[in-house]
């Protein structure tokens, strides 16, 4: 939680129901400042849930990485746009062309329905790989170029894609293990304090809470681990 009270924390909803992600939303919702809705719960609730918890008035992260041709991104993106999601996500290995017809079907959507526009964020390299610095930063220059908002990468490069690109550009760090977490199957894992520290703008936690015995002290744990790098903005 920053010092104006504004929090850095997405809880990812990695849960097979809609049952089980209500419940984790209304056990972390203190904490949460968006909740990330991916494959798995989408593919198996689809936008209903999304519409649920926005109805609820959460904050959705819609992570299902788009990744085609320009115009089937598109029109994923007018769709993603529709629901009203907050922050939406396709890989910057898509390409440029991509990139940007995603921004100019979610910009004109959201003209055409009078709402605000999400957030787009590029997937740079998955926190379960390996990657160098400059692999990320030439994705993340890729995105910036394509008027994407911001990225997903690592806590390990968002030192340099905030030095690169500057303060106004967005980054998401997942792969956030705290230190009392085990890493699982996340290689490029880094603590909450350090993901801030580092320049991250939101931090993603799945497994720490979603498989904690109270997900709600879990998330206040994580929060508490992120104070001593929080910078008044």
């Amino acid at each position: 939680m920053r010092a104006d009270g504004v929090s850095r924390l997405m809880v990812a909803l990695d849960v097979p129901t809609r049952e089980q992600a209500l419940d984790l939303a209304a056990q972390t919702g203190d904490c949460a400042s968006h909740f990330k809705v991916g494959g798995r719960l989408f593919t198996a609730e689809g936008p209903d849930l999304v519409r649920e918890l926005k109805n609820a008035g959460s904050g959705v992260f819609l992570d299902l990485k788009f990744h085609d041709i320009p115009n089937t991104v598109a029109e994923a993106a007018q769709a993603a746009t529709g629901l009203g999601v907050d922050f939406f996500d396709v890989h910057a290995s898509g390409g440029e062309e991509m990139m940007k017809a995603a921004v100019e079907a979610s910009s004109e959507e959201a003209s055409r329905l009078g709402i605000p526009a999400p957030r787009i964020l590029a997937i740079t390299v998955l926190t379960s790989m390996s990657s160098t610095v400059d692999e990320v930063l030439a994705l993340a220059e890729r995105a910036r170029n394509a008027g994407v908002d911001g990225v997903v990468s690592s806590a390990w490069e968002a030192k340099a894609v905030r030095e690169a690109l500057g303060a106004d550009f967005l980054i998401v760090t997942p792969g956030i293990r705290p230190s009392w977490a085990a890493k699982n199957d996340q290689r490029r894992v880094a603590t909450p304090e350090v993901a801030i520290a580092n320049g991250a703008d939101f931090i993603v936690v799945g497994r720490p809470i979603t498989k904690a015995d109270s997900p709600g002290s879990a998330a206040r744990m994580i929060l508490d681990e992120m104070a001593p790098a929080e910078v008044p903005q």
